[in-house]
């Protein structure tokens, strides 16, 4: 076991929470009811207003703002949270936002990785190895699934969902859901095509792939609506978990999806 470092000029609550060989750096700061899991590292000028748990081993980067209130006028000081996991990493000068009283807490997974300039605003819900690039913003209740890829400068509406290993191109603008498994770009966003070379380095099969591109032809570039496409792919496509995965998410896609 191994004592925390703690630069002379940080300043951390009686409240809070270090783990064994965590690292605070020169004008940092750590507030009341905050949780630093053991081997994290937080930056010069970085804080931790309050209610902020982070796993083991995350990173915070200068100047990042992690657990400041809301931006939400709904908001009436309930106690809601900021949850970072294991091993991931907060680039320089993002903010997370706390929970409201719709979900309690933002949170981000595990090997996820925030680039400088990201917010995630209250409620949002990013999943594990997840890639978020520099000054992309996300609004309050967005869900970013598994894996998903959100490059530079993108604007993602409050509510959305981004699906799981998809990847969206910068400076675009996000105001439906991006279904799992693809590409999409632009301002209007569209689709296009699967995200295939993702898809490769992770592993996937040649059947999978091959599965999944006869569903986006379905769902995506045919005249049909998503109830007729639900029941041809119910009957045309190999019952995979991935093909059932991307079903799945359009059957319960509340904004619509990205076409």
């Amino acid at each position: 076991m191994s004592a925390a470092k703690i630069h002379p000029t940080a300043i951390v609550d009686k409240k809070a929470e270090l783990g064994d060989g965590v690292e605070i750096g020169p004008w940092a700061f750590v507030g009341p009811q905050c949780k630093v899991g053991a081997g994290s590292m937080i930056a010069a000028r970085a804080m931790l207003e309050s209610h902020v748990t982070l796993g083991l081993n995350v990173k915070v980067g200068v100047g990042s703002v992690l657990g400041g209130l809301p931006q939400d006028l709904k908001f009436k000081g309930e106690e809601t949270w900021v949850e970072i996991g294991d091993h991931s990493t907060i680039r320089e000068y993002v903010t997370v936002n706390r929970g409201t009283s719709e979900s309690l807490k933002t949170t981000v997974g595990k090997h996820s990785f925030l680039m400088s300039y990201v917010h995630l605003a209250h409620d949002c819900q990013v999943g594990n190895n997840v890639i978020i690039s520099n000054g992309t913003q996300l609004a309050g209740h967005v869900t970013v699934e598994d894996f998903a890829g959100i490059s530079g400068l993108c604007a993602v509406h409050q509510f959305t969902r981004i699906g799981q290993h998809c990847y969206i191109g910068g400076c675009s603008r996000i105001p439906k859901d991006v279904p799992p498994f693809v590409r999409a770009a632009g301002n209007p966003i569209g689709l296009y095509g699967l995200n295939s070379v993702g898809l490769q380095r992770r592993g996937f099969s040649a059947e999978v792939l091959g599965e999944l591109k006869k569903a986006y032809r379905l769902f995506f570039r045919s005249a049909l609506n998503v109830s007729q496409a639900m029941e041809r792919a119910n009957k045309e496509l190999k019952p995979l978990k991935e093909v059932q995965a991307l079903m799945k998410f359009l059957a319960e896609s509340e904004r619509g999806a990205t076409l």
